[in-house]
C-alpha cells in the first residue's frame, strides 16, 4: 500500500528524502542559494515546529505560517534562533514585518498576495520570496519569486489539498513556468522519487518531516 502523507515514516523513508534532495540539486535564484527541501509548518498538523527544526539537516528550509495564533512571534523569534544556529533557511508566512522582526531571511506569500513579490525584492533585495501556486494561472503569475510551491502534486490528506496534479501534468508546467517549482502536497518517502524526472528545483512538505524523524543533521 502506497504511504499516505500522514503515515508514520521510518528511519529509512526519511533519509530517503534527503537523498532525493541531493539528486535534485541546489538551486541558484538570482545569486542567492536555496534549499531542496522545505519543512512547512502548521499550527494543527505540527504544533511543535521547533522540535522538528531542531533535526533538520543543514541547509534545509523553513516556512513557518501561524494563521493569527496569539503566540506567532515568540514562535518566530525561536525558530528563527534555531536557524541561525543550525544553518536553516527561514521564511515568514504573509507577514513581511514579522519576517524582518524576527531576522527572518524572506517570506513565503499566499496566492493572493503574490503580486506583492517585486515590491517586496525592491524594499529587500537580499531576501528570499517563494509563492504558493494552486494553478497554472497562479504559477503563470509567480514572474520574479524565486520559487513557487505548486500543489497539489500527489494525493494528500491536508484539509485544503485539491484534486492531484500528477508527474505527467506537473512535469509540462514545470517547463512553461515562470518560477522555479517546489513540489508541494502528498510528497513524502514513496513519492518524492517521482519528482526526479519532472526538472522540479525542490520538494516542500508538512507531516512527512513529523514523524519518526531521525537526526540526520549531518547530512545536509
Amino acid at each position: 500500500m502506497r504511504e499516505g502523507l500522514g503515515s508514520r515514516l521510518s528511519t529509512a523513508g526519511s533519509t530517503a528524502l534527503w537523498r532525493a534532495a541531493r539528486l535534485l540539486g541546489r538551486m541558484r535564484r538570482r545569486g542567492k542559494s536555496l534549499p531542496v527541501a522545505w519543512f512547512i509548518t502548521d499550527p494543527n498538523r505540527t504544533p511543535d515546529p521547533m522540535a522538528i527544526a531542531e533535526r533538520l539537516p543543514r541547509g534545509a528550509g523553513v516556512i513557518y505560517r501561524h494563521f493569527g495564533r496569539p503566540n506567532a512571534e515568540g514562535q518566530a523569534r525561536q525558530l528563527a534562533r534555531i536557524a541561525r544556529r543550525r544553518g536553516l533557511v527561514l521564511l515568514i508566512g504573509a507577514e513581511a514585518a514579522l519576517a524582518a522582526k524576527v531576522g527572518a531571511d524572506g517570506v513565503h506569500l499566499p496566492e493572493r498576495m503574490s503580486g506583492a513579490v517585486h515590491r517586496l525584492h525592491a524594499r529587500r533585495p537580499g531576501w528570499i520570496v517563494t509563492v504558493a501556486a494552486h494553478s497554472p494561472r497562479a504559477l503563470r503569475r509567480a514572474t520574479g519569486a524565486d520559487a513557487a510551491l505548486l500543489s497539489t502534486v500527489f494525493e494528500s490528506r491536508s484539509p485544503s489539498a485539491g484534486r492531484p496534479i500528477g508527474v505527467v501534468r506537473l512535469a509540462a508546467l514545470v517547463r512553461t513556468s515562470a518560477a522555479p517549482v517546489i513540489a508541494l502536497g502528498g510528497v513524502n518517502a514513496s513519492t518524492v522519487r517521482r519528482l526526479q524526472r519532472t526538472e522540479v528545483a525542490g520538494f516542500a512538505a508538512v507531516e512527512a518531516f513529523s514523524k519518526r524523524w531521525p537526526d540526520l543533521s549531518g547530512q545536509a
